[in-house]
Order: C-alpha cells, then sequence, then structure tokens
C-alpha cells in the first residue's frame, strides 16, 4: 500500500532557479501568494500540478519535474500561438527543455517515500523558446495555406581562415542570428539550438555539402520542410575584416531549390560581429522580398562562360572535373584546353551568375571576372569528391 503523501513543510514554499547546468536551491519559509501569478504578466511561464511515483522520492521528484516541464513549455506554446490547441511541439528531449528553462518555483510539496507531488511554475527564456518552437503564431485562416505556419530553418556555416564552424564555438555568425529579432514576416527563420539531434543531423561539412538527408531531418525536427545554408566566408584579416561574403542555398525535402549570394563591404572600424549583424539583417530582408522575386525571375535562365582553372597536374584537374561536375547549377562542362598550369574550360549553367558563384563557392572556387576570361580562384582547401 502506498504511504499517504506528507506536505513538505508547513506553510513553506521552496524555490529551485537553473542558471546554465548549475541548480541553486532556495527554501522561502511564509504564506505564498498562490501558484501561478508570474505567468499571468509573462507568457513564457506556466505552473501545472505534477505527480509521479519512483523507487524513491528522489527519483519520482526528478520524474515529476521532467513530466511537468514538457506539459509547462505545451502551454507556452499554446499561448503563444493563439491559444491553438492543436499546436505540435518540435521533437526534444528532456535536456533540450531543461535548457530553455530559465528558473522554477515549487510550491505545495507532497511527499511519501516512493511519490512526490507538487505545484511546479517554469519560467522559459523567451528567445532560445521561440527558435525551439519556431516562433509560433496564431493559426492560419480556414482555408489559408496549410504550410504557412511552417518555419524556414537557417543553418549558419562560419569560415574563417580555412575551417568552417556550425556548432563549435566561437561561431560568431550563429551568434548574429541568434541576435536577429523574431521574425514577423511572410518567412519565419529558426536557427537551431544545436542540441545533440541537431549536431547528429547534420555537422558544417555536411551542410556545405548539402547533405539531403541531414538538412531534411534538421529542418524536421525544427517543425518546418525548408533549410538554407548559409555560408559566411570572411575577407581580411582576422579581427579587421575587409568584408564578407555570404552563399546561400535553400532546399526543401533535402533537395536543392534555390540559390543566392550576398556580398558586404565593412564599414571603417566596423567590427566582425557587427558586420555579420549588419550581413544577418540584410539576408532576412532579402528572404522575405528580393530574393524571392529573384528566384522566380531567373529559375529557368541558362548561360554559358568560359573560365580558367589553375591546377597543379593532371590528378589536381581530374579532382577538379568531379567536384564540379556534381555541382547542380553546372549543366555542361567541357574542357577546352589543358596545360600544366591551368585548365580552360566552358561552363553551361542554369539560373543567374549570381546562383553560379554560391554553388562554386560551396566547394571553395570563387567565380572571378576577367578580362577578357573568367577566373576560378580557390577560396580554402576544397571539399572532397
Amino acid at each position: 500500500m502506498t504511504s499517504p503523501l506528507m506536505p513538505a513543510g508547513a506553510g513553506s514554499q521552496s524555490v529551485r532557479r537553473l542558471a546554465g547546468s548549475a541548480l541553486l536551491v532556495l527554501l522561502a519559509l511564509g504564506v505564498m501568494s498562490g501558484p501561478g501569478r508570474a505567468q499571468d504578466a509573462d507568457p513564457f511561464s506556466a505552473t501545472v500540478a505534477v505527480d509521479a511515483t519512483g523507487s524513491t522520492v528522489a527519483q519520482a521528484r526528478d520524474m515529476a519535474r521532467t513530466d511537468g516541464q514538457r506539459r509547462a513549455l505545451a502551454a507556452v506554446a499554446e499561448r503563444l500561438a493563439g491559444g491553438n490547441t492543436r499546436v505540435k511541439l518540435p521533437k526534444l528531449d528532456d535536456n533540450a527543455i531543461t535548457g530553455l528553462v530559465a528558473s522554477f518555483e515549487v510550491a505545495n510539496e507532497r511527499m511519501s517515500t516512493v511519490r512526490y507531488a507538487a505545484d511546479y511554475t517554469f519560467h522559459f527564456r523567451p528567445d532560445e523558446t521561440r527558435r525551439a518552437l519556431g516562433n509560433p503564431g496564431p493559426a492560419a485562416s480556414p482555408g489559408g495555406p496549410e504550410e504557412a505556419g511552417k518555419p524556414v530553418v537557417l543553418i549558419p556555416v562560419y569560415q574563417s581562415a580555412g575551417e568552417a564552424k556550425l556548432w563549435d564555438d566561437p561561431n560568431p555568425w550563429r551568434q548574429a542570428w541568434e541576435e536577429q529579432p523574431a521574425g514577423t514576416g511572410a518567412v519565419r527563420l529558426v536557427v537551431p539550438l544545436g542540441d545533440a539531434g541537431d549536431i547528429a543531423a547534420v555537422d558544417a561539412e555536411k551542410a556545405r555539402a548539402g547533405d539531403g538527408a541531414g538538412l531534411a531531418a534538421i529542418a524536421r525536427r525544427n517543425g518546418g520542410e525548408e533549410a538554407i545554408v548559409a555560408l559566411a566566408a570572411m575577407r581580411g584579416p582576422p579581427g579587421r575584416p575587409d568584408g564578407v561574403d555570404v552563399a546561400l542555398r535553400r532546399y526543401r525535402a533535402g533537395q536543392p531549390v534555390d540559390n543566392h549570394a550576398e556580398k558586404l563591404t565593412a564599414n571603417p572600424g566596423e567590427s566582425e560581429s557587427d558586420l555579420l549583424r549588419r550581413a544577418a539583417a540584410a539576408i532576412v530582408a532579402d528572404i522575405g522580398s528580393g530574393w524571392k522575386n529573384e528566384a522566380g525571375a531567373h529559375n529557368d535562365q541558362e548561360g554559358s562562360l568560359t573560365a580558367i582553372l589553375p591546377i597543379t597536374d593532371l590528378d589536381d584537374w581530374l579532382r577538379a572535373r568531379d567536384r564540379l561536375s556534381k555541382v547542380p547549377a553546372i549543366r555542361k562542362l567541357s574542357l577546352m584546353a589543358l596545360s600544366r598550369q591551368e585548365a580552360t574550360i566552358e561552363i553551361d549553367y542554369g539560373g543567374s551568375i549570381d546562383q553560379l558563384k554560391t554553388a562554386l563557392a560551396e566547394i571553395s572556387l570563387d567565380l572571378v571576372h576577367g578580362d577578357p576570361l573568367w577566373r576560378l580562384a580557390h577560396t580554402g582547401p576544397a571539399l572532397q569528391p
């Protein structure tokens, strides 16, 4: 027979706060004003009643808290979605949800040797929670597009000194996106939190290479069907940038559907972080307007150009040819002339010249307009075929 629940302490309320991975436990004696008052003013707070049974009371308490924070997050998601009870939480593991909790309060604790019950009020971190939930908003009106509420998941890959980073710190490009205000336009962008599931789905090299399965998986994990890989390559010496080149490729269900390029020159005295924040803001504006129009205007465009590619030997040319043949924008590749130092090639491509440049940037090649021929310049370590 289960032991009866006993109050944890007459007239007491315990308050626990999470700060990163450290758990601070404060015991506050006195008469409580009633659980849930904070959530009336804070849309990112919710109070839930928990009740769990385990082999020990400590285990039961952990089970109750884990269940409570998930149900509290669901309540916050419903509130942010305008009361839509059909809103679905993205697949987040317990550790990811714990990372969203800024603090929590516990009231009315009751326990036996194997059972624990209480009222928990969870306070979630607003920016991180919006990103994790895909910035949920009011449900689309009846008859509206079924996919209207789904976000586009942005993967910020940072390249500097030949090294590409995504989840590793420091990644100032990812930080610039995390500091962008929550989107409210027709296209909602979500930057993944980088939890264990995100890391397992795709890394920097897979994102650069356009790994369809990985990009589709991370889009689904974060509530979307589309992903944009945003590769930012810094120009200039470390700490004193001349500018930044951003290559963007958009994927739907893991398949590439569009390319875009953004080049910004640094203002005098502008720091790297300020330049990257400005680049992120420019891309948000382009995605919502110009890029969309550009995609429609150039989708069926075709072109041809002749370019010179520096090589070191025949094997180097064969490797480059294999990489170039896998670029989706290139429809035909013809060798016009070959020497020990360079290959002259003709490229037939689909889309705009900017889309071709974006696609070539993903295999570390920069297409530069020469006189009279184009040139392909190496920008970093090329991807292996």
